[in-house]
């Protein structure tokens, strides 16, 4: 591999950020030597939706082979890992990528569109995505967040404390679907969370007050009430409810 290749830059990664990532690289090619090819922080770690002491740091981490000798290293390192708030690195190869382009086309658009490759060349700036693939996966990933919410609630026996947490997930994990939702319509993708709640919103015409709302718990700690929960979860449910009925009867090609 080139010299130039084998430094770390570490661009527009915060102070919080830049030292764990720093030691986690380091003893990553320490380790895997030539095996590494590259090494990406992804997600919130790059936007202010990052939490200091909260948030995992989330890194991806591309191999020339996954070998099992490659995964124990990197369970030696589990404990170093979790001390610093890098959350279990992502192994792929340079094949799976290209593979994989058309079930996590999702994951791998987020990925492309805040990440940033500190060591080694990135792979994700080049992929190419497809309509088609993008809107099944929106369709099964809203389907299947519904599914999720009705489960919760019964599991959990209506518990509030539980569904709130359940919620905040839910409300997280649909950043993502939404960001894509707003690219098959063309429209422009917002990096922080709130700001893609709200375009979509108001794309797609739904209120984005409770969205905001439980998005806003995740830095505070609080208490729901039994009726307050359940005016949430069904706001909630009927928001999940018709994104997914607006992406069922897209038509793109």
């Amino acid at each position: 591999m080139a010299d130039n290749e084998n430094k770390l830059t570490f661009g527009r990664l915060r102070d919080e950020v830049r030292s764990p990532v720093e030691t986690v690289a380091q003893k990553l090619s320490s380790d895997l030597g030539d095996n590494v090819r590259s090494i990406t922080v992804v997600g919130s770690a790059l936007t202010d939706d990052f939490l200091p002491g909260k948030s995992d740091i989330n890194i991806v981490v591309v191999l020339g082979k996954r070998d099992l000798e490659s995964l124990n290293k990197l369970a030696d390192s589990a404990r170093t890992l979790a001390k610093l708030k890098v959350a279990p690195p992502v192994i792929m190869t340079s094949e799976y990528i290209e593979r994989s382009r058309d079930v996590f086309a999702i994951e791998f658009m987020d990925f492309q569109l805040t990440h940033q490759t500190v060591f080694g060349p990135d792979p994700f700036a080049k992929l190419v995505f497809e309509k088609p693939d993008v809107r099944l996966q929106c369709e099964r990933e809203l389907k299947a967040t519904l599914v999720r919410l009705r489960q919760s609630y019964i599991a959990s026996g209506a518990s509030p404390a539980v569904m709130r947490d359940v919620l905040i997930s839910t409300v997280t994990g649909l950043v993502p679907l939404l960001r894509a939702m707003l690219w098959l319509h063309e429209a422009g993708r917002p990096i922080q969370a709130a700001e893609t709640l709200t375009e979509a919103s108001k794309k797609f015409s739904v209120m984005p007050d409770v969205l905001l709302d439980i998005l806003s718990w995740r830095r505070k700690k609080g208490r729901l009430q039994t009726k307050e929960m359940q005016a949430d979860f069904e706001m909630v449910y009927a928001i999940v409810d018709k994104f997914a009925r607006i992406v069922d009867s897209l038509e793109v090609s």
